[in-house]
């Protein structure tokens, strides 16, 4: 069984959830189910049909030097890669770096339309299974940090977080709370609106970090296509151009 070879091939002790994590030009699983894959209900984020789903900027996971190698395929033969995850809807990518370019993992870097000046073309989405070990080991740094860079938008959510059936709550799909913090969170936000992670940490102290809440949600909902209720991703779409 082959490797592939990784720029991120490295080791991470010593690194903290909450150090500067952002390198580079950061500028800002199992048996599948019979369940279907859906939003909640008036669920938080944009419409699915928002710009088909497009990404303009994502965040590079790993870098691939000589691609995925197959049997049978020369190393020579093949082009370079990144895995990247997007910055908005978090949608997980391929992409095509332009010749002679190596884009640092842990940037964020621009996809959208006009001129790009690291990635060629975006090759396919994929999902979370097709990730490399470097790409699965970045991923929840990277996913904090995107959390942290747009902390108004993800406050926002604490704030407008409503029930999807009678018996369960938005708030109870995020890792660790369950119903007397919820309750706890409602009755406070009722006192006026959270201002920000740390005016929560402060007003909920349960909530040790509402940051990596978040994150931790967002990786769930990557890991598992058929999970029922998404808060901040879509369906996978694998192996399809974007």
């Amino acid at each position: 069984m082959k490797v592939e070879k990784s720029q991120s091939n490295r080791q991470y002790a010593g690194r903290t959830a909450s150090g500067k994590y952002y390198g580079g030009k950061c500028s800002t699983g199992g048996p599948q189910s019979d369940r279907q894959s859906e939003r909640a209900p008036h669920s938080y984020g944009k419409s699915p049909d928002n710009s088909q789903g497009r990404e303009e900027f994502v965040w590079v996971l790993d870098y691939l030097p000589y691609g995925k190698l197959v049997d049978g395929t020369s190393t020579f033969q093949k082009k370079p890669l990144v895995q990247s995850v997007g910055d908005k809807k978090f949608i997980l990518m391929e992409l095509v770096p332009k010749s002679g370019v190596i884009p640092n993992i842990q940037s964020k870097i621009y996809i959208g339309s006009g001129d790009r000046n690291e990635i060629d073309h975006v090759k396919q989405r994929i999902g979370y299974t097709d990730l490399t070990t470097g790409a699965n080991l970045e991923m929840p740094f990277i996913l904090e940090a995107c959390v942290r860079n747009q902390e108004e938008h993800f406050v926002k959510f604490y704030n407008d977080a409503h029930s999807i059936t009678t018996r369960l709550h938005m708030l109870e799909l995020l890792p660790g709370i369950g119903k007397k913090l919820m309750w706890s969170m409602i009755d406070e936000r009722k006192k006026g609106d959270f201002k920000s992670f740390q005016d929560i940490r402060e007003r909920i102290p349960s909530l040790h970090d509402p940051a990596k809440v978040i994150a931790h949600r967002i990786e769930v909902e990557l890991k598992d296509d058929f999970i029922k209720y998404r808060l901040f991703t879509t369906p996978s779409r694998r192996q399809r151009p974007i």
